[in-house]
Order: structure tokens, then C-alpha cells, then sequence
């Protein structure tokens, strides 16, 4: 299984809706599967599913790569640091592999700063081994890094499949060491059918998924398509095995065509 510079896994399970009895069903299957990278977050309300997935798999705590992000309702004054012990609580972990912010601030309600200080804060503890953001643009990574001194940003999540190839932001993070974690990275199931797309899977004997997330895998990134369906889970696994040529990664690359599912109007300024 191919990893970051970090550590981290870059095939990983989205838990975003794998919520009571199922998602516990869906999150042991994956880690059966040999999934060993799985990313949760305070909003997705899936913490606990998560860890008692973990305890029924029997796994050792040191061969799973753990990621949660924190709400931005928790970005207060004093309210970081709390709100990471009760997602250890719900996970009944004593520490996660990593902790993002969720999103930047909307509207900047929050200071940067108090958010930053608290995630730093919160990494001195010893709650989380690293910590790194989510949609977090070039300029607010370069804002958050100032804050953080020695203590680095490992991992920037932001959507990007090959409709939304993002290519100035990873860049940035690339050439920073920053490592990029990648959200729908399948577009939402949109590009089946896809009149460039469609043939490359073909000639590679692979599904259009699995040559985006294999797209992403290939070019450092981490991936984490979230499915609760056990044949959707080993498919989406096996697109490691999918191997991509320079010329296959330019073909690819064509298709981009800036075409972003999630976005609201408090999300920052895209780069």
C-alpha cells in the first residue's frame, strides 16, 4: 500500500453517511478489505461508528491511520482543544494520526489566529501525532503556517477529481510539503460516460472510478470515496492496481473543466 511522505495511506475511506449499525458494518468491511486509512469529522457524526469499527477488527491501533477534522462551530475561544477529547471520547482513541480544520472560518467569524493557536494547542497536548487544514486556499495556508512557527501543516483536503484537477493549489502544497488529501475524488459517480474517460478505462480493463482515484493515487495524493456498499468498497480498493503512463496521466488532464459539487457561499475565494 503506497503512502505520503506522512504516513498516511493514500487509499483511504471517506465516512461521511456511514452513520449507526450500517456504517459500522461498511467501515469493519473496508478495514477487512485491508483499507487502513479512515477519515472521519465532528459534523459527519460518524466518530463513533469509526471507533467501534476499529475495536471489532481486531487491528492494532498502530496500522490504521486516523483523521478527523474539527466543526467550525468549535473554532471559539478555549473550544478546539475540548471538543478534539470528545471526538477521542467517541473514538475511544487516546490519540488521532491527524486533525484538520474543517473548513476556514465562514464569513471569518473566528479569527484565524484563535482557531490556528488552538490546533497547536491541541497538537502540544498530544491529541493528535499531526495536524493540517481542509479548503484551506494558497493565501490561508501561507497565513496559517506564519502562525504555526516549526510546526507544520501536513496535509491540505480539498476537492479534486478530474473535473476539478486544482492544479494551482496543488502546486502550492506540493512545493510547500504540504500533502493533499482528495474529497470526491470520483465527482459524485458524474463521470461515467465520459467520451475521453470512458475508452482510457477500457484499454486499462478498469471502471472510470477507479481511473480517477488512480489519477489521484499517481500523483501523490490520497483518496478517500466514501461507499457503503461492500462491492463498491473492494472496487474502489483495487484501483491501486490500475497503473497510469505519462501519456495516460496527459489524457486525463484534458478533461478538466473547473466543475466543483461542493461550494457554498461562505466557502472562501478559490484559488
Amino acid at each position: 500500500m503506497k503512502r505520503n511522505q506522512y504516513g498516511m495511506p493514500l487509499m483511504g475511506l471517506g465516512t461521511f453517511d456511514r452513520t449507526g449499525s450500517a456504517g459500522i458494518d461498511a467501515i469493519l468491511t473496508a478495514l477487512e478489505i485491508g483499507y487502513r486509512h479512515i477519515d472521519t469529522a465532528q459534523t459527519y457524526d460518524t466518530e463513533r461508528e469509526c471507533g467501534e469499527a476499529l475495536r471489532r477488527s481486531g487491528l492494532k491501533r498502530e496500522d490504521v491511520f486516523v483523521t478527523t477534522k474539527i466543526s467550525t462551530e468549535n473554532f471559539g475561544p478555549g473550544m478546539l482543544v475540548p471538543s478534539l477529547r470528545q471526538s477521542l471520547d467517541r473514538l475511544g482513541l487516546d490519540q488521532v494520526d491527524l486533525t484538520l480544520l474543517h473548513w476556514p472560518s465562514p464569513k471569518n467569524k473566528v479569527a484565524l489566529s484563535t482557531y490556528v493557536e488552538q490546533i497547536a494547542e491541541a497538537h502540544a497536548a498530544g491529541l493528535t501525532r499531526m495536524i493540517g487544514v481542509s479548503n484551506f486556499t494558497r493565501l490561508l495556508l501561507a497565513e496559517a503556517q506564519s502562525m504555526l512557527g516549526g510546526l507544520r501543516i501536513v496535509n491540505n483536503q480539498f476537492e479534486c477529481h478530474p473535473y476539478l484537477q486544482n492544479r494551482i493549489l496543488a502546486d502550492y502544497c506540493r512545493e510547500n510539503g504540504i500533502s493533499v488529501t482528495c474529497y470526491l475524488p470520483i465527482a459524485r459517480g458524474k463521470l461515467a460516460g465520459d467520451p475521453v474517460l470512458e475508452p482510457l478505462a477500457a484499454e486499462k480493463n478498469c471502471t472510470v472510478e477507479q481511473l480517477a482515484l488512480a489519477w489521484s493515487m499517481a500523483k501523490g495524493h490520497a483518496v478517500i470515496p466514501a461507499s457503503g456498499k461492500p462491492e463498491r468498497l473492494k472496487s474502489n480498493f483495487a484501483a491501486q492496481a490500475v497503473t497510469l503512463s505519462d501519456e495516460d496521466m496527459a489524457t486525463i488532464a484534458r478533461v478538466d473543466c473547473g466543475r466543483r459539487y461542493i461550494d457554498f457561499d461562505w466557502a472562501p475565494d478559490w484559488d
